[in-house]
């Protein structure tokens, strides 16, 4: 070894300068060591502070989610009301409820639910609207179709109560008009067929009438044919008249007999009347026969017929009036029958009507 290098053989300014280099050499390893634990604190210090973040970002997080949970939540226990009672003031508080929802796709299926509602509701309208003017005018078709349109849109399930109510009514308003029209109809046709057995029942008593007309005037003109005969006899015998003989000889004898023809009478019909004179002069005297008159007898005063329509509540007639026509009074009952009153007493009461003679 080389003896420069032991410190021992230094000269004494040598081993100052050693002895600097080496207090330098121990203060630079001292400051590493410092600066080296300085900067571990530091990291140290950094993830702490970072930790503590990251914890309080997840705390906020949580409380967040939590938070979304329960306004979710409330949403949906809203919309649930809104469906069952769709209120203005319901379907307000839900979507009042659905603006504090975060979750994107949660917040569109709530609106949808909203819309929903909305769009259900302005069909249950439509359809109570239509079910309403149906009543009012139930011998309507266009109506009833309109109506029972309107009630088969209603598909929700939360519409199930009023469709089948609504279908109700309308069955019962129905089965009146049904029932009105078939009484209507039959009615029709018994007024037809009195009119038509009151038509042949004229016509055959028209025709009677012209058989015992012609009668009268065949039995005139035999009985004038009779007079006619006697008279060239020389003897007139007519209808219980006197019986008068023509002699040759200087007095003239001049006799008249008259005969009054018997009357007949036919119901809507005028008798004809018969009148027959003969004159036949004869030798010295004259016979003139007069054949009375056959007259007929035309009858127009009937008595008119006046009609009375009514409808029955519960067996007790709450409507009636009489009217001259049989027309005037099936349109009474018509309007009655359809009026908005008696279709509201219709669905608890038993409404029966009809027209007769007064």
């Amino acid at each position: 070894m080389n003896k420069n290098f032991n410190p021992l053989n230094w000269t004494k300014k040598q081993q100052i300068i050693g002895g600097a280099v080496a207090i330098v050499l121990i203060g630079g390893v001292t400051t590493g060591i410092v600066n080296h634990a300085n900067h571990q604190a530091k990291e140290r210090k950094i993830e702490a502070l970072k930790n503590k973040k990251i914890k309080l970002c997840k705390a906020r997080a949580e409380k967040a989610r939590k938070l979304e949970k329960i306004n979710e939540a409330d949403s949906k226990k809203l919309l649930d009301i809104a469906e069952k009672t769709p209120t203005d003031k319901n379907i307000k508080l839900a979507e009042d409820s659905i603006l504090k929802v975060k979750n994107a796709e949660v917040k569109k299926a709530f609106d949808n639910q909203v819309v929903g509602i909305k769009n259900r509701v302005k069909l249950e309208n439509e359809a109570k609207t239509a079910v309403s003017n149906y009543q009012k005018d139930a011998m309507n078709q266009d109506k009833f179709k309109t109506a029972q349109q309107s009630v088969n849109k209603l598909t929700s399930s939360y519409s199930k109560g009023l469709k089948d109510s609504l279908n109700k009514q309308l069955a019962t308003s129905k089965k009146q008009t049904d029932d009105a029209t078939k009484a209507q109809q039959a009615k029709s046709e018994s007024d037809s067929k009195a009119k038509a057995t009151n038509t042949n029942k004229e016509q055959s008593a028209s025709t009677g009438n012209a058989t015992n007309n012609n009668a009268n005037v065949n039995a005139g003109t035999d009985s004038q044919s009779t007079v006619n005969n006697d008279v060239a006899s020389g003897s007139n015998s007519y209808g219980g008249g006197s019986q008068n003989n023509y002699s040759q000889g200087g007095s003239n004898t001049s006799q008249n007999n008259t005969n009054s023809g018997s009357s007949n009478q036919g119901q809507g019909n005028s008798g004809q009347n018969n009148s027959n004179t003969n004159t036949n002069t004869g030798g010295n005297g004259s016979n003139t026969n007069d054949n009375g008159s056959n007259g007929g007898n035309n009858n127009n005063n009937q008595p008119q017929t006046r009609y009375v329509g009514w409808v029955s509540v519960d067996g007790v007639r709450r409507y009636s009036q009489t009217f001259n026509t049989l027309g005037e009074a099936q349109s009474y009952v018509d309007a009655t029958v359809n009026s908005a009153e008696v279709i509201n007493l219709g669905f608890e009461h038993s409404i029966r009507y009809g027209v007769e003679p007064a």
